[in-house]
């Protein structure tokens, strides 16, 4: 779920951020360690809960530079701990047990976990879609643009002025 930042699509600028990164201090990484902040309490926030432990993962990143930024889950054991928060985000389709394509033949074992038994065929129901990350992202986005050309603006001053 965790995806890069495109707000800075340049490859030029962000070249020349990246060398200035190495030379002097900017303030791109604070200011997209904000924006990223904000993005991620509106994530938990907006995550349906049952017991809050898929809202907990949901952690922020930004590199060194400054130049991206990871938000959402992160990470390879979160990733399968936590797999059933894009079904919450996206919703299922659901599947019907009394058909199958092309009536092809189908398994005659009772479906069951051991303890419940849910039939030969059981019907799977559709779930809703409860999207938090895009909502998130959509909320902030304006406010980050702009700290984030703020930051830009400002270290990019800076490098041409010879400061610190």
């Amino acid at each position: 779920m965790a995806r890069r930042s495109r707000i800075l699509g340049d490859f030029k600028l962000r070249r020349t951020l990246r060398n200035i990164h190495k030379t002097l201090d900017n303030e791109l990484k604070p200011a997209m360690q904000e924006g990223a902040d904000k993005i991620l309490a509106d994530m938990q926030r907006l995550a349906p809960k049952d017991t809050g432990a898929g809202a907990a993962a949901l952690t922020a990143f930004v590199a060194k530079s400054g130049l991206d930024a990871q938000i959402g889950l992160r990470g390879k054991k979160a990733n399968r701990k936590f797999y059933y928060l894009r079904f919450i985000e996206y919703g299922t389709k659901g599947v019907s047990g009394e058909k199958r394509a092309g009536n092809r033949n189908r398994r005659d074992s009772n479906k069951s976990d051991g303890e419940h038994w849910f039939g030969k065929y059981p019907d799977i129901p559709a779930r809703p879609a409860h999207p938090f990350v895009r909502p998130a992202y959509d909320l902030n986005r304006d406010e980050m643009v702009a700290l984030i050309r703020q930051a830009i603006a400002s270290t990019l001053a800076r490098a041409a002025g010879g400061g610190p």
